[in-house]
C-alpha cells in the first residue's frame, strides 16, 4: 500500500515537472513569435519613415527651387529700378548744372546793373548838390536858413488858422473820448443793479425792563465788569432808557458783545460763569459768520486762488462800515463793476476783480495794526502770497501810489462809482456845505476869477473869469493851476471837474 502511494506521488511529481517543462517551452515559443512580430513592425515603420522623409525632402526641394526663382526675378526687378533711378539722378544733376550756369550768368548781369545804378545815383546827387549850391549862392541863404524863413512866414500867415484847427481837433477828440468813457461807465453801472441802502451795524441792545438792567449790572457791578472783561467792550447802561450801548473801536468785539448780551437777556441767568460761556459761544458763531461771508464773497466774484487766511479777513469786512456803507458789500459791488470795465477796456478781468475785492482789506484790521488801511492791506496780501499784480491794482485806489497798470485805474474808477451812487453813503449837511464853501473859496482866491459855483455835490466847479484880465491861452493855464491847487489842498472822493468860462462880447450899433 505504501509502495502504491509512493508510486502515485512519484507519478504526480513527474507529471508536474513535465507540465512545468511544457509550459516553459510554450512560453519561449510565444516570446519568440512576439519578438519576430515586433521586429517586423519596426522594419515596416522604418520603411514608412524613410518614404515620408523622402517625400518631405522632395517637396522642400521643389519649394526652395520655386522661392529661389522668385528671388531671382525680384532681384532683376530691383536692379532695373536702381538703374532707372540712377539714370534719373544723372539727368537731374545735368539739369542742375545747367541751371547753376544760368544763375551765375544772371548774378553777373545783376552786379553789372547795380554798378550802373550806383554811377547814375552818384551823378544825380552831384547834380542836386550843384543845383543846391547854385541856389544858395543866388539866394544868399543856406538850406536850413531858407527852410526856417519859409516856416516863419507860413506860421505868421496861418497862425490863427492853425490855432483854430488845433483847438477844434482838441475839442473834437476830447468830446469823443468823454463820450466813450461815459458810455463805458454808464453801461457798467446799468449792468449791475445792486441795493444802495445805507447800512450801519447796530451797537445798541434793547432791554425789556429795569429788572434785567439790574441783573446785567449785578451786585456792586460784578456782572457788568465780568462782561466787559470777557468781551473787551465797554457797556453804557444809564444814558438811554430801555437800552444798553456797546462801545468799542473793534467792530468784531461789538458784534460778539451784542450777540452775547442778547443771549444773556433771553436766558435770564446772568452771572459771571454764564457770561463767559455765552461770550465764547458768541465768538464761535461770529467766526463762523466771518468765514461764511468771506467764502460767499469770493465765490460770488468768481475768485478762487486766494489763501484761506485772506478769505477770512475779507469776511471780517462784513462787520465794518464806511460812511454808513457796508465795506464787504461795497467791495463785492466794486469787483463786479471792475470786471465789466476790464472787459470793455481789454484789461485782465481776474486781476481787476481781485484788486477791487481786496482794496479795503486793511480796514478789517486798521484798529489793531498801525498804518493806513492801504498800507495794512498791502502787508496782508504780501504776507499771504497774493499775486503782485493784485497788490499793484489795489494800492492806488486813493491815489496814494501812482497808477502802474490799467487795472489800478479800473479799481479806482470802480471805487468812485460804488461810493458815489445816490444813497450809498451818508454825509452830514454841515460837512457837505463846508466842503462846497471851501472849494468855492479856494477858486475865488485866484486873480481874474469873477465868480465860481460848485455843482453836482462838489464834483464840478464852474468858474467865470474877467475877459479883459486874461487871454484864452492864459485861461488854459489858469484852469490847470486851479485843478492842481484843488488836488493839493482839498480832500474829496473821486474827481472834480474844473470848467473855466471866458466870454468876450463885442457890441456895435449900425445907425
Amino acid at each position: 500500500m505504501k509502495l502504491m502511494s509512493i508510486i502515485i506521488i512519484l507519478i504526480g511529481v513527474g507529471v508536474l515537472l513535465l507540465g512545468v517543462l511544457i509550459g516553459y517551452y510554450l512560453r519561449v515559443i510565444v516570446a519568440l513569435g512576439k519578438r519576430r512580430s515586433i521586429e517586423i513592425d519596426i522594419k515596416r515603420m522604418l520603411m514608412d519613415a524613410k518614404e515620408e522623409a523622402q517625400n518631405i525632402t522632395d517637396e522642400a526641394k521643389k519649394a526652395s527651387e520655386g522661392k529661389l526663382a522668385e528671388l531671382k526675378e525680384e532681384e532683376k526687378k530691383k536692379e532695373q529700378e536702381w538703374r532707372d533711378k540712377e539714370l534719373r539722378l544723372v539727368k537731374k544733376d545735368e539739369f542742375l548744372d545747367a541751371r547753376q550756369v544760368e544763375i551765375d550768368k544772371e548774378v553777373e548781369n545783376i552786379k553789372l546793373k547795380v554798378e550802373e545804378i550806383k554811377k547814375i545815383q552818384e551823378k544825380v546827387l552831384k547834380v542836386e548838390e550843384e543845383k543846391r549850391t547854385e541856389l544858395e549862392r543866388v539866394a544868399k541863404l543856406t538850406e536850413g536858413e531858407a527852410k526856417e524863413e519859409l516856416l516863419r512866414d507860413i506860421e505868421k500867415k496861418y497862425e490863427e488858422d492853425i490855432l483854430v484847427r488845433i483847438q477844434k481837433l482838441e475839442n473834437s477828440n476830447q468830446e469823443k473820448l468823454e463820450l466813450r468813457a461815459k458810455d463805458i461807465l454808464a453801461t457798467s453801472i446799468q449792468r449791475l443793479a445792486s441795493s444802495t441802502a445805507s447800512e450801519l451795524m447796530t451797537t445798541v441792545v434793547s432791554i425789556p425792563n429795569n429788572e434785567i438792567k439790574g441783573k446785567i449790572i449785578g451786585k456792586e457791578g460784578r456782572n457788568i465788569r465780568a462782561f466787559e472783561r470777557a468781551s473787551g467792550v465797554e457797556l453804557i447802561v444809564d444814558d438811554t432808557p430801555g437800552s444798553i450801548v456797546i462801545s468799542s473801536f473793534d467792530p468784531i468785539r461789538r458784534q460778539v458783545a451784542r450777540l452775547a448780551l442778547e443771549n444773556l437777556i433771553l436766558d435770564g441767568r446772568i452771572q459771571p460763569a454764564k457770561i463767559e460761556e455765552l461770550v465764547e459761544k458768541a465768538k464761535e458763531e461770529i467766526n463762523k459768520i466771518i468765514k461764511e461771508k468771506g467764502e460767499q464773497a469770493v465765490y460770488e466774484c468768481g475768485i478762487f486762488n486766494f489763501d484761506p487766511r485772506i478769505i477770512a479777513i475779507i469776511g471780517r469786512l462784513y462787520f465794518r462800515t464806511s460812511y454808513g456803507q457796508n465795506v464787504l458789500q461795497h467791495s463785492i459791488e466794486m469787483a463786479h463793476i471792475a470786471g465789466m470795465l476790464a472787459e470793455e477796456l481789454g484789461a485782465d478781468v481776474a486781476i481787476a476783480k481781485a484788486g477791487a475785492l481786496v482794496h479795503d482789506i486793511g480796514k478789517a484790521l486798521d484798529h489793531e495794526v498801525q498804518g493806513t488801511h492801504i498800507e495794512i492791506g498791502i502787508r496782508i496780501l504780501q504776507k499771504f502770497g497774493a499775486d503782485e499784480r493784485i497788490i499793484t491794482a489795489m494800492k492806488s485806489h486813493h491815489e496814494d501810489y501812482p497808477y502802474e497798470t490799467i487795472e489800478a485805474i479800473i479799481v479806482q474808477t470802480a471805487d468812485a462809482i460804488s461810493g458815489g451812487r445816490p444813497g450809498a453813503r451818508r454825509d452830514s449837511v454841515e460837512n457837505y456845505l463846508k466842503r462846497l464853501q471851501e472849494l468855492e473859496a479856494l477858486v475865488n482866491a485866484f486873480p481874474a476869477v469873477e465868480k465860481s459855483y460848485a455843482l453836482q455835490a462838489g464834483r464840478e466847479i464852474r468858474i467865470f473869469v474877467t475877459p479883459e484880465k486874461i487871454s484864452d491861452a492864459e485861461a488854459k493855464l489858469l484852469a490847470r493851476d486851479i485843478a492842481m491847487k484843488i488836488e493839493q489842498e482839498l480832500k474829496y472822493p473821486g474827481e472834480i471837474k474844473v470848467t473855466l468860462i471866458r466870454e468876450t462880447r463885442v457890441i456895435e450899433y449900425a445907425r
